[in-house]
């Protein structure tokens, strides 16, 4: 399980356009990393338009956004036209990268359990260390939440 102050363990995933995405090469840069279920679902939508609307405030801060989720490319596409999404999405159709972060698990709404992914987010400092783990996202106001941490 990752754990905040440790360095982030690197990963390569495609983007919506199928080109490899490695964690590290923002290495100089924040990163906030969020972890989604499903592209264009109520709370995925919500999230996604809470880090849309405060892309400069984040940006200002000297942060990149990056958004995965299980969905394929052609879903991240629609997804990013749809909201005018101004971040990269990365596909993680196998979950390998989910599983290796501990976003994904059993998890339960309205009392039926599944497994599937657990909404989570990092945020990295410049050398891709983890400052900060959100287990409990604020999908409406996830820019607001995470700026404390950059």
């Amino acid at each position: 399980m990752i754990q905040e102050k440790q360095e982030a363990p690197d990963f390569t995933l495609p983007d919506a356009q199928g080109r490899p995405v490695t964690l590290s090469s923002f290495r100089g840069k924040k990163v906030v990393l969020y972890f989604y279920p499903k592209d264009d679902t109520p709370g995925c939508t919500k999230e996604a338009c809470a880090l849309r609307d405060g892309w400069n405030l984040l940006t200002g801060k000297n942060a990149v956004v990056l958004g995965v989720s299980p969905d394929d490319a052609v879903s991240h596409q629609k997804f990013q036209a749809k909201y005018g999404l101004p971040f990269t999405l990365l596909c993680d159709t196998d979950h390998s990268v989910l599983e290796a972060w501990g976003a994904w698990g059993e998890k339960s709404l309205y009392g039926k359990k599944s497994v599937g992914v657990l909404r989570t987010t990092f945020i990295l400092d410049e050398q891709g260390k983890v400052v900060k783990i959100l287990k409990k996202v604020d999908t409406e106001n996830h820019a607001q939440q995470v700026l404390p941490y950059l």
